[in-house]
């Protein structure tokens, strides 16, 4: 299929804070970007890898969110085993839920939350199908 979500970015007032919480949150992996090739990037930049290669999901990366720039968005979802252990693991990172744990009939449960930067995204645990990225 084609036009699929491949890869997204987090903004953050304090990209130290955000890397913690998603590290903490979620097991995933930012580094800071260093180009192999000498590419010049206009920012520092943090890769971040939800998963291992080769598995479905998708990356993205994370940089300073500009001085000029207080939208607080990336609005994606993250799929889960056990939302209500996603829920307290984002509470104790530092996050906020916006929409506390309901069910999407025939598609799973479902929350929304804030990052600790106010980014918002939402969490789903699918139920009796696998999401596929």
């Amino acid at each position: 299929m084609k036009n699929r979500v491949v890869h997204f970015e987090i903004q953050a007032d304090n990209v130290e804070r955000a890397k913690n919480f998603y590290e903490k949150a979620f097991g995933w992996k930012i580094e800071k970007y260093e180009s192999k090739e000498k590419m010049e990037m206009p920012m520092d930049y943090w890769m971040v890898m939800t998963g291992e290669k080769g598995t479905p999901g998708i990356d993205g990366g994370m940089y300073q969110r500009p001085k000029d720039d207080k939208i607080y968005t990336y609005d994606c979802t993250i799929e889960v085993e056990d939302i209500d252990k996603a829920v307290e693991a984002v509470k104790s990172g530092g996050g906020t839920i916006t929409r506390e744990k309901s069910e999407l009939a025939g598609v799973g449960w479902f929350a929304s939350a804030k990052d600790p930067e106010g980014n918002r995204f939402a969490l789903m645990q699918p139920v009796g199908w696998k999401m596929e990225g």
